[in-house]
């Protein structure tokens, strides 16, 4: 299985029945990253905003998606039982022996029960920027808690401003709490052969 970062929340996750493509941006809609024009055979959104629900940048086959278990998770996009931002999904992937979560706009604490679900993972893709989600400090905080095997950081700003929003904090507000951090300097990872470390930090695949 490959995991490709696209940017910004957007990844490719290539099994042996499937690709899905979660998460991706409309044209224009994050600073520094080009447009998305992918193909897959399914398209998951974990909320309704712009920069997460470009699904006319994906073409979709219209095959039929065996071996993969979706599960979701209803959370809020804020700390506000989401009377700020909405609503948002945690998605649940299974598929070629892995499990593998997207957290979305998470911008709330979870539940233990939502936690339990979340146990057991082999890869945790997690915002980290914060203003519209959890920030770095909450988001160490829940991977240490859930304990994934390897964790991917996502929706922040990068250095120099060269990609996402500026109100977004970079990553390392959220590496600095971390043990052990892997820079893969590419856009994916091969889920076999992934880095061995707690933390895998890729480079956008659509960066300008």
């Amino acid at each position: 299985m490959q995991i490709t970062w696209l940017g910004h929340s957007c990844f490719k996750i290539e099994s042996e029945k499937a690709v899905i493509i979660v998460d991706p941006y409309q044209d224009g809609s994050v600073p520094g990253l080009g447009p998305v024009r992918e193909h897959a055979d399914l398209v998951l959104c974990s909320h309704g905003h712009g920069d997460h629900c470009g699904t006319e940048c994906v073409t979709v086959s219209g095959a039929p998606v065996s071996d993969v278990k979706i599960t979701k998770i209803e959370t809020f996009h804020d700390h506000h039982n989401g009377t700020r931002r909405g609503t948002n999904t945690i998605h649940i992937i299974e598929a070629d022996g892995y499990r593998i979560a997207h957290l979305g706009d998470l911008g709330c604490s979870l539940q233990e029960r939502q936690k339990e679900q979340l146990k057991n993972l082999d890869l945790l893709l997690i915002p980290v920027g914060g203003f519209y989600t959890i920030d770095a400090e909450e988001a160490a905080n829940l991977v240490k808690e859930l304990n994934p095997k390897t964790t991917i950081p996502m929706h922040y700003q990068g250095r120099d401003n060269a990609f996402g929003y500026d109100v977004l904090d970079t990553v390392s507000e959220f590496t600095k709490h971390m043990d052990s951090v892997a820079a893969a300097a590419k856009s994916a990872i091969c889920m076999e052969n992934r880095p061995e470390t707690q933390v895998v930090l890729l480079t956008p695949e659509n960066r300008e």
